[in-house]
């Protein structure tokens, strides 16, 4: 929602400050920008500033934001510091309202201008430190919490989010003493409960943590975030339809734009591990909405496609989106795309500045070139550099978005090997210099991913658990893992005695085409998902891949519709990834048997 009123010359320096990183939802993190218990605050200290000429206005914005309309508050809170810049409880106001707008870059910096003028109102502490939080600033966080605390120690919400800013930074056994107090104190709490319940989650237990959510809800039914967390564990758990149920009833009960869009997206996962696919691609462009958190925003004034539209003989410019691996996935489309423009048709693609050399050579009648992306506050823009250049664009669209037309169901995933063509020539010169390699079948390797965010890690088994694979006999193990991975490299040689043979004269970060080439030089891929297994799978290279519960790239089944050559391994529990190893390493004998 842009809020359109100008603030003064001061004001705008003031909302200039320094970014933050994106932002988005804390399990557990509680409270609300302008509940109606800060509200009453709020209006308390006005009423003791009666001479305040410019108490009336914000008074109005109080008004305006408990009806629900944060865009009116801001208007008067934007009258109000046009008459007195300096009135903290004015940027406080101006925070909850550009916070409620999703706007939390400039909301960031209205907290602080306030926390600046009212450096004893403990309010503005909290509020600040709940959305430095949601912005990644976990230390900052952290301190502002207990700052609030100090004055207002038995504040079991600044208690609940001091625990979230712990759990956040890795501290949990930190977190889980200071909440366990809190919830011995006070065990009516249903807050507390969702909380723990978030704490053991990201530790593996899932049993425990479904215990508590399920006490929080007993305590409060209408507990959309409990619900959701407990949507997100039984899709761990591989329990869709119960998943589902879940995050309907949340839905049902949530009460901010931003939440209401973000659980919109949990359904679509939920709904497509549910194998309801075309309902699924649906719901996943709620990824899109203004007010999600998490978002990006493109800045692209062609008119958007929409299912359904005749694409023969126009030109359509597809933008890819999300992560690298993301923008590989989603291509599966394009060959489908290819076919419906004909050949009067005309295809441009806006793609990773890494992926342009590999999506040309694989769509030569398209024109590829790189998406410029970066950052305006807590909202990633993506932008097309090259839009004017050459014929006019007739639509454009998120790439996507082009699923919700081609791939509504399994039977519209087609059994193709590949969509992406790695380069022959050096294909060829991987090939001559894997023979230098130790003998046997050459297989690569990849174990992580470097995002980290929303407890990636849990999708990621430790590396110490990779033994039974590192140690089967006859095979050549080579490095595909892209980063710093120095310390697992150590571990191979020093504990299994293993040389994980490292290619020369390639970063595996940066050289996307030469990765592909290098893949398809390989007998076999085995790893988690990451950027790199993708482009293996997408250029057809037979692939073994360990996926977790829950993931919805499998479309409800056991494989991955994307890539017909690619066999998948998960865990029978959540966590179990020595069994799965097991599995794999047994997998990897009996085909090293054949090759």
């Amino acid at each position: 929602m842009p809020l359109s009123a100008k603030p003064t010359a001061t004001s705008l320096i003031a909302l200039q400050s320094g970014l933050p990183g994106p932002g988005g939802p804390i399990a557990g993190l509680a409270g609300q920008p302008g509940s109606a218990a800060a509200l009453a605050n709020l209006n308390a200290a006005l009423t003791e500033l009666k001479a305040l000429a410019i108490a009336p206005l914000l008074q109005r914005a109080i008004k305006a934001i408990r009806d629900g309309d944060p865009r009116a508050g801001y208007d008067w809170v934007i009258k109000a510091l046009e008459r007195d810049e300096r009135s903290g409880l004015g940027w406080h106001l101006l925070g909850i309202t550009l916070e409620q707008a999703g706007d939390l870059a400039n909301s960031l910096r209205a907290y602080e201008a306030a926390l600046k003028l009212l450096p004893d109102h403990a309010d503005v502490a909290c509020d600040l430190g709940r959305l430095a939080l949601r912005l990644g600033m976990k230390p900052q966080a952290e301190e502002l919490f207990r700052r609030f605390l100090a004055q207002y120690p038995d504040d079991l919400e600044a208690s609940n989010n001091l625990v979230c800013a712990l759990r956040e930074q890795g501290r949990y056994d930190e977190a889980i003493e200071t909440l366990r107090a809190a919830i011995i104190k006070t065990p009516d709490v249903s807050m507390l409960w969702n909380t723990m319940g978030t704490i053991v989650c990201e530790q593996g237990d899932v049993a425990n943590a479904q215990l508590f959510y399920e006490e929080a809800l007993r305590l409060q039914p209408n507990f959309p975030m409990a619900r959701h967390n407990l949507n997100n564990l039984m899709l761990m758990r591989g329990q869709y339809d119960a998943a589902l149920v879940e995050i309907d009833k949340a839905l049902a009960d949530v009460k901010s734009e931003s939440d209401h869009q973000m659980m919109r997206l949990a359904r679509a996962s939920t709904l497509m591990c549910a194998g309801q696919i075309g309902e699924g691609w649906d719901e996943y462009e709620s990824r899109l909405h203004p007010q999600l958190s998490i978002r990006t925003a493109f800045a692209i004034d062609r008119p958007r496609w929409e299912p359904g539209a005749n694409l023969a003989g126009r030109s359509l410019l597809v933008v890819a989106e999300q992560g690298l691996g993301d923008e590989v996935l989603f291509a599966n489309t394009l060959p489908d795309v290819i076919d419906r423009l004909g050949a009067e048709g005309k295809l441009r693609l806006a793609v990773e500045s890494r992926l342009v050399p590999i999506f040309q050579r694989s769509f030569p009648m398209a024109k590829v070139q790189a998406h410029a992306t970066f950052q305006v506050g807590s909202v990633i823009h993506r932008a097309v550099p090259f839009i004017d250049d050459g014929p006019e664009i007739d639509l454009w669209t998120p790439m996507a978005s082009l699923l919700r037309e081609f791939r509504r169901s399994l039977e519209d995933f087609p059994k193709r090997a590949k969509f992406l063509t790695a380069d022959p020539k050096r294909v060829d010169h991987w090939r001559k210099l894997l023979k230098s390699a130790p003998a046997g079948p050459k297989i690569g390797l990849l174990w992580k991913s470097l995002v980290n965010r929303d407890a990636r890690h849990r999708l990621f088994s430790p590396f110490a658990q990779w033994r039974p694979v590192l140690t089967q006999p006859g095979v050549c193990l080579v490095n595909l893992q892209y980063g710093d991975c120095s310390e697992e490299l150590a571990f191979a040689k020093r504990e299994l005695g293993m040389d994980i043979w490292t290619p020369p004269g390639i970063d595996l970060k940066q050289d996307l085409d030469d990765v592909a080439a290098l893949s398809c030089a390989l007998d076999l891929v085995v790893g988690f998902s990451n950027a790199t297994s993708n482009i293996a799978a997408a250029c057809g290279v037979p692939s073994f891949l360990i996926s977790a519960p829950g993931a919805w790239p499998r479309l409800g089944t056991d494989h991955y519709p994307w890539y017909p050559k690619t066999r998948v391994f998960q865990p029978s529990t959540y966590g179990d990834w020595d069994s799965v190893m097991a599995q794999v390493a047994q997998a990897i004998g009996e085909w090293t048997k054949d090759h």
